[in-house]
């Protein structure tokens, strides 16, 4: 038997091994606490067992485990529970530190605006050619809280993702080239009263779009019908239909970072998340 990992939610590891059963994968749970709960495997099904796993770590909460659990038809676990919420705390904690940062970040930036003037912020943290922080700096700026929503809903979801499928490497590297390339078009492009996380939610769709169709045997990270939908949305905010101000020049050389940063990744797989 070889120890394929760990997770801090007894519940969920149920429904992971159940779904690993199905798949022909048989798992042994064992804990200590209660909590951290250990998942073991036959060492020939190891391979295997290690793409499940990573499947898994990708999104946790899946419906397919709770699905595998109810056809297993097991009423008796050697696992306790200790509640049946949706532990959206224990899924923030088990993000990736820098996906967490990032996150909190937009969040701090969004809220000073309530606080103390906001022009002054917004002047901090604009776009200046001269000032290479400030080459990063605008995707942190947020002005309303759909816009903040639907930003950082994406930018949880799929860089959480990428870490689990690719690594942290990329994560970093998505984000620190398309912060760059992305605030710099629109600004060329328009000028420097823009701010959000678009396009680097941009390069990590356009990202998960390629690796994707690389990977076919893999789960998609996103859907084509997302894909779809995401692109019709920046072609239609370059074409002024819905009357809403959008950095359509960033959404645009975010989306093709993205996609050349996953035709240049080699084919082979990493699992490193804990950079």
């Amino acid at each position: 038997m070889i120890l394929l990992g760990t997770f801090n939610n007894p519940r969920a590891v149920q429904g992971a091994a159940d779904y690993f059963k199905t798949q022909g994968v048989p798992v042994s749970l064992r804990s200590d606490d209660g909590t951290r709960v250990e998942v073991w495997v036959p060492n020939e099904f190891e391979s295997k067992a290690s793409f499940l796993w990573q499947e898994f770590l990708s999104d946790p909460y899946h419906d397919r485990y709770l699905a595998a659990s109810w056809q297993s038809g097991e009423a008796r676990s050697p696992l306790k529970y200790a509640s049946s919420d949706l532990n959206l705390t224990q899924r923030f904690i088990s993000l990736h530190w820098f996906v967490k940062l990032i996150f909190i970040l937009c969040i701090g930036v969004f809220f000073s605006f309530y606080l103390f003037d906001a022009n002054t912020i917004f002047s901090h943290l604009q776009f200046k050619a001269h000032d290479p922080l400030s080459w990063f700096t605008p995707v942190l700026l947020h002005f309303g809280v759909l816009h903040l929503v639907f930003n950082l809903s994406w930018w949880l979801h799929l860089g959480q993702q990428i870490v689990s499928r690719s690594g942290a490497m990329y994560i970093y590297i998505l984000f620190i080239f398309s912060a760059i390339a992305s605030n710099w078009a629109q600004f060329i492009m328009v000028d420097s009263r823009f701010g959000g996380l678009s396009g680097v939610v941009y390069a990590l769709l356009g990202y998960a779009w390629v690796f994707s169709a690389k990977n076919p045997a893999q789960p998609s990270i996103v859907s084509k019908g997302v894909v779809g939908f995401m692109l019709l949305w920046m072609i239609f905010g370059f074409t002024d239909m819905f009357f809403i101000s959008m950095a359509n020049w960033a959404h645009l050389f975010g989306l093709l970072t993205g996609v050349v940063v996953a035709l240049l990744q080699p084919n082979k797989r990493t699992s490193d998340t804990s950079i």
